[in-house]
């Protein structure tokens, strides 16, 4: 069972789509992937505690894990909401500052970054990890970049040799050897599933896994164990 560190619901304002719970379930189905990390879309554009309660339902009913989007323009309901995800035994949090048009050097990114790593959650960045990587750095953060790009692959791995907790998604690494380099580099501890279905072509990331040149416990990391071992053991998906 493939599992996806990338889902969303809700509506994009930029481009009008909307996916729900029930239809991005039925996609994944026919990916093959049985399920992942869940964000809801309202939390990151409009309204984070009512979003979050939409990402908690929607992970029950369908088997899903929940993550607390915070809206970084309001950073201090971004740190209450960090502060209730905890609370309510969730276990990951998404930073999206270029969605929200937040500039990396605004001081609530790394406040909230560092109260959800002092809580022990995972860490969901959006964005270039070449200007948001430094940012989550010296915080002792366990984080997946997103948006971890195949260009920018040799900055990830420098980023990663000095901040264990640093993790690459697939989404944006399909080169020819991508998944391959940073396996190479920096450990296939270090990637996660990601392909963001219903907002990107997840198809292409299900075919680059098939074609990719990884060893059987490689694969078995990269297509849940890590995504597990994220979370905690406590938690199942």
């Amino acid at each position: 069972m493939i599992l996806d560190c990338d889902l969303l619901i809700g509506r994009d304002i930029a481009v009008g789509t909307r996916v729900d719970g029930a239809a991005l379930a039925g996609g994944l189905a026919g990916l093959g992937i049985g399920g992942g990390l869940v964000t809801s879309l309202r939390a990151l554009l409009f309204d984070a505690p009512s979003g979050n309660d939409e990402a908690r339902l929607v992970a029950a009913e369908h088997g899903w894990q929940p993550v607390a989007g915070v809206d970084l323009r309001d950073p201090l309901t971004a740190l209450a909401e960090v502060a209730r995800a905890a609370e309510l035994g969730v276990r990951a949090v998404r930073l999206a500052p270029g969605r929200q048009g937040v500039p990396a050097t605004a001081p609530g990114l790394r406040a909230v970054a560092r109260a959800a790593a002092s809580a022990g959650l995972l860490l969901l960045a959006e964005g270039d990890v070449r200007v948001v990587g430094p940012v989550l750095a010296g915080l002792g953060a366990t984080v997946v970049f997103l948006d971890a790009h195949f260009y920018h692959l040799g900055d990830f791995v420098l980023l990663a040799g000095d901040e264990p907790g640093f993790h690459a998604s697939t989404r944006l690494l399909g080169d020819v050897d991508g998944w391959e380099l940073v396996c190479a580099w920096a450990g296939a501890e270090r990637l996660v599933f990601g392909s963001r279905p219903g907002w990107f072509e997840a198809a292409a990331v299900v075919d680059r896994l098939a074609a990719a040149d990884l060893t059987a416990p490689q694969r078995d990391l990269v297509t849940g164990g890590n995504l597990r071992r994220l979370l905690g053991p406590e938690v199942t998906t």
